[in-house]
């Protein structure tokens, strides 16, 4: 069998979960198992609600929300450092154990460049992962290791966004 890859979807447009959505769906439309993961979100963006419910599919969020980084506590920091580090551990566990074809973690890079992710835990899954498991990685300034480790690196580059002009994330479009 063919050697799985490893896809980063990163930058700071629009469309990086939009992308590994979209991988996952191709997966699962193919008869493929996938784990679908989210770091750094609420658990409630819409796109969850379909994959839930798609044969195949196992979606895994974090019970708890901690909200950006940067307005954490360091106690909150660590209680989602702890949760995320739980979240993570999970889903590749699980993606071994059912033999899954496609492992996604959305919003990945942010946990991993915060050390909310034991850093070497994650490297060697991912350089030891079983050959048929494909990871799909999004999120901004991934690290130069992970960036080396990849198969596939897209970039989704931001020229205008609505936020610029005070425009929130709007339901069915953002969320």
């Amino acid at each position: 069998m063919k050697k799985s890859c490893i896809h980063i979807y990163c930058g700071d447009g629009k469309g990086k979960s939009t992308a590994v959505t979209g991988l996952a769906v191709r997966a699962a439309g193919s008869g493929r198992k996938v784990i679908f993961t989210q770091f750094m979100k609420d658990g409630k963006s819409s796109e969850l609600k379909v994959l839930r419910e798609l044969p195949g599919v196992t979606v895994l969020t974090c019970e708890k929300q901690f909200g950006f980084f940067w307005n954490m506590t360091d106690e909150q920091k660590k209680e989602a450092a702890n949760a995320y580090q739980e979240l993570f551990d999970k889903a590749t566990e699980l993606a071994v154990k059912e033999n899954a074809f496609l492992l996604v973690m959305d919003e990945f890079m942010s946990c991993y460049n915060h050390g909310m992710l034991n850093r070497e835990k994650a490297l060697e899954f991912l350089k030891n992962r079983p050959e048929s498991l494909e990871v799909a990685l999004t999120g901004r300034d991934p690290a130069q290791e992970l960036l080396e480790l990849a198969d596939y690196v897209s970039e989704v580059r931001k020229i205008k966004h609505p936020f610029d002009q005070g425009i929130h994330a709007r339901k069915g479009i953002e969320l």
